[in-house]
């Protein structure tokens, strides 16, 4: 066009520049921005709009040089300094207070970018609510939340009022900081305005109630809501999953397909995490036909939330097969298969995957050393989770938060070094919770320190003086010592307490239902069939070698009375069903919410050995595949 003499006017200028903000070009953007000044266009209204639009969504900026050399009209001031002297009231400043620590406007990428769509705003003549916008969404993009709120109440002073975008703009900053109070105050706005109806901003009070762990608050804007599209069913499935009511996300997600909404990508990244915590391996199975069907395997969020599910599902292979047939892998899906290694106790390869993700050039980030450190913790290599640990912080600046100590410190009270991990725990730059006390605590149990364990449990109540584990946990320590008087007595300690174990239980999926099962469990409709079962599997294993520990066993009973309550354990239970109801060689998946006793364990090991059958028992730690009488914790547990 310039070439063959014709000069672009107005109607050209904002294409162009949304183009350069597709692109990330920021050298052609200052070019053409250098052209509409050269033409006089700056003052446009929609020319202005664009070019705040295009360094708004700049990733990094240097365009500063084309604004600073343009002449300043009377009253143009510094945004970070002058604005909060003429800008600022008592009210702002109290709506303000709750931001100023946790922000860091020292960002120089962040600062440039948006000082610059600033001047131009501030250039403009003539501005509309599309301008004030995108000056208030550059600040929150770029975590200046204190000047996005004083941009709005600036707004609010002239003739132009907060829309539907500006109020979905504003929101995340409550979310963010579980401000439930403003937040109801945005949305009274909102419902006195009639913006309560508009989707985006449905959305987005259900994503701020339920970061402010307002669940059914979530709900009730989700529910009222005249009209459910697609952003608004899937912000819902997913504030239900984040939030661990997998059920309901589940039940929603079968709604939204009833009610004729095709599920999109992020549809399976929010619903796949309730399959993998529940274990529904079929509705699972189902989902990934579907994602390929739909095409959306070649989506990286989709295909790492797959290759999870599978992982946590008791299906490595699939999700170790997943992982090689990604087109491309970031941190997010390296993590994952680290940390899917990790917990099938297959320490060697996740360690060798975390060197393989470093050696392609990905850049392993906290998430990525937790998932390094769990694996070193289940497979017992100190050596290299203290280089893993002085790694992260050497090399990559990461500071390590409460579950990087407590992985290290499992290691180190897993492998009998329980001094060193006590004064690990000890030498934490940060409050060691009851979390990271509670896991030494576990290896006192196993290496019998009694002394110690007393110590450690004393440290826990501090923190937490009804840490219901802590009394368990002592007590198991003083049954292995055989210590049955002081075991009782921290049980009398907390039934005065009103403190109760938690129960517990093991589910099995069959013909795509979850059947559950708690100790001695005699209610389920197939419980006669199961326990001829397990007497059968238990004379077997008897003529095999098993011998129960009955040490394991927590009463103050008799030898036989203690052979009855090991054989009735839920994962038995579960699993003598899973024999029952499936055909020979099938793999039976359990479920456990505890960790397997010691006496199961064993037990698990003879029944994969005389049924000739693969077990795969998730814990609340880590997996358990039992195959030809051997585990895949190699006993380390």
């Amino acid at each position: 066009m310039i070439a063959s003499g014709k000069s672009p006017d107005r109607n050209v200028f904002p294409s162009l520049l949304k183009t350069c903000a597709y692109l990330g070009d920021l050298r052609l953007g200052e070019s053409v921005h250098g052209c509409v000044v050269r033409l006089g266009l700056d003052s446009d209204l929609f020319t202005g709009n664009a070019l705040m639009n295009m360094y708004a969504k700049m990733e990094s900026l240097d365009a500063r040089n084309v604004l600073d050399g343009g002449s300043e009209p009377n009253g143009f001031f510094s945004f970070n300094s002058d604005m909060m002297k003429t800008g600022s009231t008592q009210g702002s400043e109290e709506m303000c207070e709750g931001f100023r620590k946790e922000v860091d406007i020292s960002d120089k990428k962040g600062a440039l970018l948006v000082d610059s769509v600033r001047k131009v705003f501030e250039l403009m003549p003539i501005r509309d609510v599309v301008s004030w916008n995108t000056v208030i969404g550059g600040y929150v993009q770029n975590r200046m939340y204190e000047e996005a709120l004083l941009t709005v109440r600036e707004m609010g002073k002239t003739n132009f009022k907060p829309d539907s975008y500006t109020l979905s703009s504003i929101l995340p900053i409550f979310a963010q900081y579980v401000d439930v109070v403003k937040g109801k105050e945005i949305h009274g706005y909102a419902v006195r305005h009639g913006f309560d109806k508009d989707v985006f901003i449905g959305s987005s009070l259900i994503d701020m109630y339920a970061n402010c762990a307002r669940l059914e608050d979530s709900y009730t804007v989700f529910t009222s809501s005249p009209r459910k599209d697609s952003v608004s069913w899937n912000a819902m499935i997913a504030v239900c999953v984040q939030n661990g009511s997998f059920d309901n996300g589940l039940r929603l997600f079968r709604e939204m397909l009833t009610a004729g909404i095709k599920p999109v990508a992020v549809s399976f990244s929010s619903i796949m995490p309730a399959c993998a915590h529940l274990t529904t391996l079929c509705l699972g199975k189902q989902l990934h036909g579907y994602i390929i069907r739909r095409g959306f395997f070649d989506n990286i969020y989709v295909a790492s939330s797959l290759m999870d599910m599978y992982a946590k599902c008791g299906n490595i292979s699939v999700a170790r097969w997943i992982f090689y047939t990604m087109e491309f892998r970031d941190t997010i899906s390296w993590t994952a298969m680290i940390m899917a290694y990790a917990l099938h106790g297959r320490a060697h390869d996740a360690v060798l995957l975390f060197n393989e993700m470093v050696a392609d050039g990905i850049n392993p980030n906290s998430g990525s050393f937790l998932a390094v450190l769990t694996a070193c913790s289940h497979g017992g290599l100190v050596d290299e989770a203290r280089k893993y640990f002085k790694i992260m912080m050497r090399d990559y600046s990461i500071s390590p938060c409460v579950e990087h100590y407590a992985a290290v410190s499992d290691v180190l009270g897993r492998t009998g070094k329980l001094d060193e991990a006590y004064k690990f725990i000890c030498n934490m730059h940060i409050e060691p919770t009851s979390t990271v006390w509670s896991m030494l605590l576990s290896a006192c149990r196993v290496h019998k320190n009694v002394e110690l364990a007393e110590k450690v449990a004393e440290r826990i109540l501090i923190i937490d003086p009804h840490h219901v584990s802590a009394y368990v946990l002592l007590s198991n320590v003083y049954v292995a010592a055989g210590r049955w008087k002081d075991s009782a007595k921290t049980r009398v300690s907390m039934r005065k307490k009103g403190m109760k174990k938690k129960t517990g239980c093991s589910w099995i999926e069959v013909k795509n239902k979850i059947h559950v099962f708690i100790s001695g469990d005699e209610n389920h409709p197939d419980y006669p069939k199961i326990n001829e079962a397990l007497h059968e599997i238990m004379e077997r294993m008897e003529l095999e070698g098993y011998i129960p520990d009955t040490n394991t066993v927590l009463h103050d009973v008799d030898d036989e009375q203690k052979r009855y309550l090991l054989s009735v354990h839920s994962e038995r239970l579960a699993i003598a069903f899973g024999v029952i109801s499936t055909h020979v060689g099938t793999t039976v998946r359990v479920t456990k919410n505890l960790r397997v006793c010691v006496d199961c364990h064993t037990a698990s090991k003879y029944m994969s050995k005389i049924l000739s059958r693969e077990i795969i028992v998730r814990d609340i730690v880590r997996f358990h595949h039992f195959k030809d009488g051997k585990c895949s914790c190699g006993d380390f547990w």
